[in-house]
């Protein structure tokens, strides 16, 4: 595939580029791991000063007017970086919702502080019965006197713990797994009835689990059309998938030149373990398993850049499906060959695996996809 970015998309992958290497060794990232919030506060604010958080936006809105491939460009070297600031978070996830379903009051209030920094969105989305299904949701949200009252439980919310506000996805009228009748409200994080038991995953970042209990939103807090939010929930999922899959084949990257160079240094029998067939053969596999997803990431999100929504999601389902394949492949390839080592927190290998495991996961499992491909 003849895939070239513009002078602009080239100037953008340069400018991430540097910002992971002259800020994510894995000491560094261990630091910011540890720390209160997850992430640096100043790594953020430099973020948001590069323009990375107005890519995605309309001019109209404030933004660069960018598309799907723009943030695959930014999300490809966080992969490489396991960067931990929440910008798929607050600017795919969030970001997405608000700039498809806000009105222009809406946008004009929200929009700013989420392209400056000062604003952090998180996306309540998933339900513990739900599994991958977005349109199975339990969470209520009642008309009442001018608002609205939310009630429910939602699970994993990526970035809930620092976010100012959550975007949530809530019932207002139909059965349970219905697709109509899911309605999308803005909640402050801090309002009277929000309650959040945070957590660290097992790739490094946060998460939450946030319990709406008589949660009262006004009117104007609703998100696009009353009882239509799943068609904006479904687009956001696509685009996060094409984030998430561009983040990673930035990580699947760093992987296998690892591999390739531990095993040119790594003597046994007094050759270097680059020298043995069998493990020339495993290292091509890698390569070949990692161009292969690389490529197909092309054309998916060329695909919905372009919108071919039909194409497009076809397209995505069999790009998440090889993504939880080929990640596991490679990170199980990458931990055999570097032997006990693989394992240690010492060496960076295991957390690029454990950051592959997770990302499987999100949106839907390589199994989830491949029979939503096949139907």
């Amino acid at each position: 595939m003849n895939f070239e970015l513009s002078d602009e998309q080239q100037l953008l992958q340069d400018s991430v580029a540097r910002f992971v290497s002259d800020n994510y060794d894995l000491e560094s990232r261990t630091k910011l791991v540890a720390g209160k919030s997850g992430f640096s506060k100043e790594h953020w604010s430099t973020m948001a000063e590069l323009g990375w958080f107005s890519l995605p936006f309309t001019e109209a809105d404030g933004g660069f007017g960018g598309n799907q491939i723009d943030t695959m460009v930014v999300m490809e070297q966080i992969g490489k970086g396991l960067v931990v600031e929440p910008f798929y978070a607050s600017v795919v996830l969030g970001g997405g919702i608000l700039r498809r379903a806000a009105n222009q009051d809406q946008k004009t209030a929200l929009l700013p502080g989420v392209i400056d920094g000062s604003r952090q969105l998180a996306l309540a989305y998933a339900e513990e019965q739900a599994r991958f299904d977005l349109h199975d949701v339990t969470t209520t949200a009642r008309p009442d006197n001018g608002a609205f009252v939310i009630n429910g439980h939602k699970s994993m919310v990526a970035n809930a713990e620092t976010a100012t506000q959550i975007i949530v996805s809530a019932r207002t009228s139909g059965g349970q797994i219905d697709e109509n009748g899911i309605s999308l409200f803005l909640v402050d994080a801090d309002a009277e009835g929000v309650k959040l038991e945070n957590f660290p995953t097992v790739d490094g970042l946060r998460a939450s689990e946030v319990t709406f209990k008589d949660v009262s939103v006004d009117a104007s807090n609703l998100l696009g059309e009353l009882d239509g939010g799943f068609s904006v929930l479904n687009e956001t999922a696509n685009d996060a998938i094409l984030a998430l899959s561009a983040e990673a084949v930035g990580a699947m990257e760093v992987l296998y030149k690892d591999t390739v160079d531990y095993t040119q240094e790594r003597e046994q029998f007094d050759h270097p373990l680059s020298d043995f067939q069998v493990l020339q053969h495993r290292m091509v596999e890698m390569f070949m398993e990692y161009e292969q997803c690389r490529s197909l990431l092309y054309r998916a999100t060329l695909e919905a850049a372009q919108g071919d929504s039909a194409t497009a999601q076809r397209t995505i389902h069999a790009l998440k499906h090889m993504v939880g394949k080929v990640g596991s492949f490679i990170g199980e390839s990458a931990v055999q060959l570097h032997g006990g080592m693989g394992m240690t927190e010492e060496l960076r290998i295991g957390h690029y695996f454990k950051r592959l495991v997770v990302i499987d996961a999100q949106f839907g499992n390589a199994d989830y996809h491949l029979q939503k491909f096949a139907a």
